[in-house]
């Protein structure tokens, strides 16, 4: 992210100037094209469908590449063990992840069945840590600082908790253990539009939490490096870079958490679907 775009100097005296007043949300917001300054900018494809903005835009692009790169390793891992039973090199690393996803987050929040889902929360949690990843380094993107995909993410989540829970428990039976056991009947009504409206905002913390994560470090590193052309002195330099390489060190950490954090809560939501309460 320090690296991330290398025009930030001529951009920051633009917005020093008063020619660009919004210069932190350009290097923070989707675009249409990619700025590869100083070797130029591409110009992304744009696509117009039945009236809707189907183009690809840079956190698109990045998705894809997240998406290849998974691809390109699980393919790779998956022919290793079939050259040998003992995991080497990235194969030993994807299988202590792979363990740790199984064993601490689907395990202890689903229990019983959770090797049903384990394949879905695995797809979510190496996606995502991948697309934080990218977006460390120079030139490239954060798509789960996107609101557009973290909803997706949600969505995605959404569904797998409610069809879980209705093929489990049936689609009367779970609507109906949404209620707590031995409430009055006078209070049913109420409690079953709280629950109904539980349901719905579980997704959108999820959502919203991936989200403002992931954008609110960036944001804070590149406030911190125009601290050194808004405030024009020598002074600041040492201490702007030496907090804003602590905030990038610390953004490695945030990418692992927001990765875990995002797959636990889908993995426990999912366990109280699936395991309701009678």
């Amino acid at each position: 992210m320090l690296l991330n775009n290398i025009n930030l100097a001529d951009t920051l005296k633009k917005a020093q100037s008063g020619q660009d007043t919004g210069w932190i949300m350009h290097h923070i917001l989707d675009s249409k094209e990619l700025d590869l300054t100083p070797f130029g900018v591409i110009h992304l494809p744009e696509l117009h469908l039945f009236g809707l903005d189907l183009s690809i835009t840079k956190h698109v692009v990045f998705m894809w590449i997240a998406a290849l790169i998974l691809i390109i390793t699980f393919i790779k891992v998956s022919k290793s063990y079939k050259k040998s039973l003992v995991p080497k090199g990235v194969t030993n690393l994807i299988e202590v992840l792979v363990l740790f996803v199984r064993d601490e987050i689907a395990k202890p929040t689903i229990g019983q069945g959770h090797e049903k889902f384990l394949p879905y929360l695995l797809t979510v949690f190496f996606f995502i840590l991948t697309c934080n990843f990218l977006g460390l380094l120079p030139y490239a993107a954060t798509s789960t600082s996107n609101l557009a995909v973290t909803a997706t993410l949600a969505i995605m989540s959404f569904l797998v908790i409610q069809i879980g829970g209705i093929l489990k428990n049936g689609f009367v039976g779970y609507f109906k253990g949404l209620l707590p056991h031995g409430i009055p009947f006078w209070l049913v009504p109420i409690m079953f539009v709280v629950e109904l409206l539980g349901l719905f905002t579980k997704p959108f913390a999820l959502a919203i939490r991936l989200f403002a994560n992931m954008t609110a470090g960036h944001i804070v590193i590149l406030a911190l490096l125009g601290l050194i052309f808004i405030l024009r002195t020598y002074f600041v330099v040492p201490v702007s870079i030496s907090f804003a390489l602590f905030i990038y060190l610390l953004e490695v950490l945030v990418a692992i958490i927001q990765a875990y954090i995002f797959t636990m809560l889908s993995s426990l939501f999912i366990g109280m679907a699936y395991h309701q309460e009678h």
